[in-house]
């Protein structure tokens, strides 16, 4: 009943920060109009800026800043204990991640749909959004290399996953069409698209409860999928930077924002059946629900609080660091600025889109938590027989170098797929679509991802012409500022990043691939340092127009000295280890952080009241709402 208890409160403390502070953020702070001519409709092509029902910007939105960060940190961070893992991203999330996510999509709706690092540009000065887009640069290239390299291992982990995350392409691109094009309503496309989803994953699982399942039919599902994971991981990343090079330069419609879309249908259902199977084994007792269990009820196995995890970085400031997505993180200023931005068609859909996205996050978050903390020790036959309850936690989780990102998320798609046999589904279905849950979180933030660095290789290589002599100005930076020339150069920088082995790693076909680890320790630093940055141009836009600063403010100085903290912290480590590599790239870091902070100092006391030179624009009614926000 604890977990249960648990889970109901946490729920709650969402529910009323949405409707509380969230409803103060959009009514009061930022005074959302439905009438402001949003840059979906003033600037409409049909390609970047579609016009698009809140729902489908939702789904969009929402599974492209959760991906597998919600996942992976919570489930590394529970080292530490449930307690403090909980507490940082319920209140995280309402205080400072919903605040950071709607405000940069609020001040993007306000600038003409511009990118955060414009935004800076815009708000401070030049030398900002120079600053600004080569750490986002930095931070989008990690994104893209090291994704592909944790959706491939899934489907080794989970080779269930592989057909139905393959077959949403067909499915996004009918209902996309269906939507956009025939205009029909969202009802009876969204019913199709979830019955035709799970209907993959139940064919992936080879369809189990039905005679096939065990049969020939079954046997050739399962086969096949074996033998597509054992593919090595250079040719995974390799087609799914590919698919990403597609999904970037097609309109927005076609692939990118059905996807999204019928993901989040999905994952939402999924989310939805792990809330009931937690019920239900609160109700029957955990000893019933399995046969691999031999534990009577369903606890939190987990300490609650753990300040000396072996071989674990103190917890702060690395709690803080580790839970970036499901608390606050820095990439979702990307998507609220990229994409989304660019998507809605009223000013005031940044409330739900915005914030609600970002505490549906947290409650993901919460439910990753239970999972490994209390779902696990229900049993993991298949890697620790025998064992359950907190001798199976403990020996999942005895050290910290020994729990890396693809076994946290194993131990969440076991926790989960535990709470879902009490339902009646079998352990192999149940598997399959917790592990489509999270190949589908990871699919949509690399797709995402890509278009956002194509948008920062376009904007830098812009800047670049401009600033550059004539005669030092040459066909492939011409080439860069076009949507082919920098999503291609967004893929290949990638690609070739990943094709370095691991840290560690000799070459060999089986080692390329893994090159994203090598940069992976300096991302979640970077990642948060990015936020901290955000809720400084956000700072900059309310003291501008004399609005209380504090809201940003405080998050923004408890997100700047976290990271800060972790990078001194972590080049100390990598200087004894000989890791001067990683100690270079993140003094490079701390510079702009340092760089930016300065730049803020020196302004902020000549700006207050002070707006920024009004955006030239297309319509009289817009120019008007410009010079007032």
């Amino acid at each position: 009943m604890t977990v249960l208890l648990i889970l109901i409160a946490a729920a709650l403390s969402l529910i009323c920060g949405y409707i509380v502070y969230g409803r103060w953020l959009a009514t009061k702070l930022f005074a959302l109009d439905p009438s402001f001519v949003v840059p979906s409709i003033e600037f409409r092509d049909d390609h970047d800026f579609v016009p698009t029902p809140v729902p489908i910007v939702f789904g969009h939105h929402f599974t492209s800043i959760a991906g597998t960060g919600p996942i992976v940190g919570p489930a590394l961070a529970i080292m530490w204990g449930w307690g403090p893992a909980l507490v940082w991203v319920i209140l995280g999330s309402i205080f400072i991640g919903g605040v950071h996510d709607m405000a940069v999509l609020v001040v993007s709706l306000r600038n003409r749909g511009m990118t955060i690092g414009e935004i800076a540009g815009r708000l401070l000065n030049p030398r900002v959004r120079l600053l600004f887009l080569v750490l986002l640069l930095f931070a989008l290239w990690v994104v893209l290399a090291i994704f592909g390299w944790v959706i491939a291992s899934v489907f080794v982990q989970f080779p269930e996953a592989i057909l139905p995350v393959f077959l949403q392409i067909p499915i996004a691109v009918f209902i996309g069409t269906q939507i956009h094009r025939r205009g029909r309503s969202l009802r009876a496309p969204c019913l199709v698209a979830l019955a035709l989803m799970y209907a993959t994953v139940w064919l992936g699982a080879g369809c189990p409860g039905t005679a096939w399942t065990g049969g020939w039919f079954g046997e050739l599902i399962q086969e096949v999928n074996y033998s597509i994971a054992a593919w090595p991981i250079w040719l995974w990343i390799a087609l799914l930077l590919a698919y990403c090079y597609l999904a970037s330069v097609l309109p927005v419609w076609i692939l990118l924002q059905p996807r999204d879309f019928i993901n989040s249908l999905q994952l939402l259902s999924s989310l939805g059946l792990v809330v009931l199977g937690l019920v239900a084994t609160t109700a029957m007792g955990a000893g019933t629900i399995s046969s691999h269990t031999d534990v009577p009820t369903l606890t939190m196995f987990a300490p609650f609080i753990d300040f000396s995890p072996q071989n674990a970085p103190p917890i702060f400031p690395f709690l803080f660091v580790t839970i970036a997505c499901g608390a606050v993180s820095g990439f979702h200023c990307l998507v609220s600025s990229g994409t989304s931005s660019k998507q809605l068609q009223r000013e005031t859909d940044a409330y739900a889109v915005g914030y609600g996205s970002m505490l549906l996050e947290g409650f993901l978050a919460v439910l990753v938590i239970i999972a490994v903390g209390g779902g696990i020790g229900l049993g993991w036959p298949e890697e620790y027989p025998g064992l359950s309850g907190t001798q199976l936690w403990h020996a999942l989780y005895s050290d910290w170098k020994d729990v890396t990102g693809g076994k946290a998320i194993a131990a969440f798609v076991v926790g989960s797929g535990n709470f879902l046999e009490s339902l009646g589904i079998s352990a192999t279905m149940s598997r399959a679509i917790i592990g489509v849950l999270v190949a589908s979180f990871a699919g949509t933030t690399l797709d995402t991802a890509t278009r956002l660095q194509r948008y920062v290789v376009q904007e830098l290589s812009g800047t670049l012409l401009k600033k550059l002599p004539s005669s030092l100005v040459t066909q492939p930076l011409r080439w860069l500022t076009t949507t082919h020339g920098a999503t291609l150069f967004a893929v290949t920088t990638a690609f070739c990043l990943a094709m370095l082995p691991a840290p560690g790693k000799g070459w060999s076909l089986e080692t390329i691939g893994t090159g994203g680890l090598i940069l992976w320790p300096l991302f979640g630093a970077t990642n948060q340092l990015l936020a901290g940055l955000s809720l400084l141009v956000v700072s900059f836009y309310l003291r501008r127009r004399k609005l209380p600063t504090w809201i940003a403010g405080l998050p923004m100085i408890f997100m700047l000295a976290m990271p800060a903290w972790a990078l001194f912290y972590n080049i100390q480590v990598w200087l004894s280890g000989g890791n001067f590599g990683l100690v270079i790239v993140a003094l490079v870091m701390l510079a702009i952080e340092i760089w930016l902070i300065i730049e803020g100092i020196l302004l902020w006391g000549h700006i207050q009241g002070v707006l920024e030179i009004p955006l030239e624009t297309m319509h009289t009614k817009s120019q008007k709402s410009d010079d007032i926000r």
